[in-house]
């Protein structure tokens, strides 16, 4: 699991894998109109060896000033003499991609965004950032679990080098700052439940309602005391027993935290999420919560943590949560969004 938005140093255009036959891809049309464009292509150069180019000043006969609206792709590559030239809006030019490139598939398809439930799309969003949170979970416990293990080797001589990775007090440095980071992703993810879905959970069933409040409550001081056993790691002396049984300590509370939100989890999406589309919004209602659910969520959907999030997902279930973003009716800042990623 896990993609690689963000990872890159390089812009979209320099994504280009060695030893493989090239395909240049060339969009005409502003930044704003060909940024989802552009993710898509990201999304296929993990198979095929893509280089994208965005011409901006010039759209040919094509060209319109409409923003909705991307002039033209123009694909070009060492198997084909000829440029192949699509014009129109974003869903034509995704289909001719899906078409011209067909692995991995673009998860939805033309008129999805028209067709899709925004309930659904609401439950989507809400199990999507549960399947990053999950995944960075557990790479912190794997991660932890191997600072156990390379110290219990060493015999406590946790000041010596491993070139690969430094030493063990950087190691825990940065694995507290990825900690903080799952962190702001989870407590937002927390207040977006509480704020927007629980007042409809209530209505249904105020009983179930009451205990998902109450196992919130419970979860914030256990995250927040893992933060400070972080923090604690990081000042012993990481040759002594002393580190060793923090150390050790901490792991086995990051594996039951772990346990505690894999079944949190499981849950929501089999017990609470089911009375979203029970709830028999109206159209009005129903974009307003996928709207609200989105600005609450303010900081997991800037730049750093948009991409942290984004890198807990498999390609396709980062390119199905950028789809339900872009079904907010706020395009401005969706579009914002997605620039975020190249």
């Amino acid at each position: 699991m896990g993609i690689c938005f963000g990872k890159q140093k390089k812009s979209t255009a320099e994504i280009v894998p060695q030893n493989q036959p090239t395909t240049t891809v060339r969009l005409y049309g502003s930044p704003r109109s060909t940024a989802y464009i552009r993710v898509a292509l990201k999304y296929k150069a993990a198979a095929v060896s893509l280089r994208c180019v965005v011409d901006d000043t010039c759209g040919g006969d094509d060209h319109n000033a409409n923003e909705n609206l991307v002039a033209a792709v123009e694909v070009a590559g060492s198997s084909s003499p000829q440029t192949e030239r699509v014009s129109g809006p974003p869903s034509t030019l995704l289909q001719f991609i899906d078409t011209r490139f067909p692995h991995p598939p673009l998860l939805l398809q033309i008129g999805s965004a028209e067709t899709t439930s925004l309930v659904a799309a609401v439950v989507k969003l809400t199990e999507l950032q549960h399947r990053s949170m999950t995944w960075h979970l557990e790479r912190l416990v794997r991660w932890t679990t191997d600072l156990v293990t390379r110290q219990n080797k060493r015999g406590g001589r946790g000041g010596e080098i491993d070139p690969t990775v430094g030493t063990a007090r950087m190691e825990v440095r940065k694995l507290g700052r990825s900690y903080t980071q799952l962190l702001e992703l989870m407590l937002e993810h927390a207040q977006m439940e509480e704020r927007l879905l629980f007042p409809i959970f209530n209505f249904a069933d105020p009983r179930i309602c009451k205990a998902a409040n109450e196992e919130h409550a419970r979860d914030l001081p256990i995250m927040n005391g893992i933060k400070e056993d972080i923090k604690s790691i990081e000042v012993i002396d990481n040759g002594s027993p002393a580190y060793q049984e923090a150390l050790s300590n901490f792991s086995k509370r990051l594996k039951s935290l772990q346990e505690r939100y894999r079944q949190h989890f499981l849950e929501e999406e089999r017990e609470l999420l089911p009375y979203m589309e029970a709830a028999e919004l109206n159209k009005e209602q129903q974009q307003r919560l996928l709207d609200e659910c989105v600005d609450v969520m303010q900081e997991s959907h800037s730049h750093n943590l948009f991409i942290f999030l984004l890198q807990g997902l498999l390609p396709h279930e980062a390119m199905h949560y950028l789809d339900l973003i872009s079904m907010c009716s706020n395009k401005e800042r969706t579009a914002s969004m997605l620039q975020m990623i190249n």
